[in-house]
């Protein structure tokens, strides 16, 4: 399945990962979206329409971004029609740093990070929104230890499955080695590549994952 960007594809994203899937498949945690972009021009051109849409349809937005990043993603919002200021005062919207989610003094906790995108979930169903949509910026300055980064985003998808919320994790192709974005696919049921939503062939569900790389780290130490 793939679908160029545009209202269309808006359309295919939230349908494919809000619907409703058989107990036990591992597409339970398709609502666990990688984007890969070349630059933030091709990133809002993709995800705006999408972003724009979650407001207007009334659900919960958070969205993690490099502090570097805030004052332009606002201003990328607010040129799409959302009234940011006011999307705040309602509890529709928080923008938060991606070092105060991602880290605590400095460190990268996989189960803390995981327990906040849980809370996260829960305060909006607790809120009474239909349905929150996190959108994650991920910069090399936010993964300093990319081994425990491709373990969180495995072991993500055992809570997203509880879930139908859409969690997009997005990376810049320039700042990642090509091992790096192969871990990364294969941790999420759903990609988006050139502006096109795939269901994701590589996906592999997080214990049969992690269990694969805990093989290939033994086999090069043995090396």
């Amino acid at each position: 399945m793939n679908q160029p960007y545009g209202a269309v594809a808006v359309d295919m994203i939230t349908r494919e990962i809000t619907s409703t899937v058989e107990p036990g498949s591992i597409l339970q945690a398709r609502g666990h979206v990688c984007a890969f972009f070349h630059s933030k021009e091709e990133e809002y051109q993709v995800l705006l329409p999408f972003l724009k849409q979650g407001f207007e349809c009334g659900d919960r937005n958070v969205h993690f971004v490099h502090r570097t990043q805030r004052d332009n993603h606002v201003c990328r919002l607010t040129s799409a029609g959302i009234d940011v200021s006011a999307a705040e005062q309602r509890g529709q919207f928080a923008l938060f740093n991606t070092d105060e989610v991602y880290s605590s003094n400095g460190v990268f906790d996989t189960t803390r990070v995981i327990a906040c995108v849980e809370q996260t979930l829960e305060d909006g169903k607790r809120q009474g929104f239909p349905r929150t949509r996190i959108v994650g910026h991920v910069t090399a300055e936010d993964r300093p230890d990319d081994d425990a980064w491709i373990e969180y985003e495995a072991r993500l998808n055992n809570v997203l499955r509880a879930y139908r919320d859409p969690v997009i994790c997005i990376y810049d192709l320039a700042g990642a080695g090509g091992a790096f974005i192969v871990d990364i696919m294969r941790t999420h049921p759903l990609t988006i590549i050139g502006g096109t939503l795939y269901e994701n062939p590589f996906y592999t569900a997080p214990d049969e994952f992690l269990r694969q790389r805990r093989d290939r780290t033994a086999h090069k130490r043995a090396s």
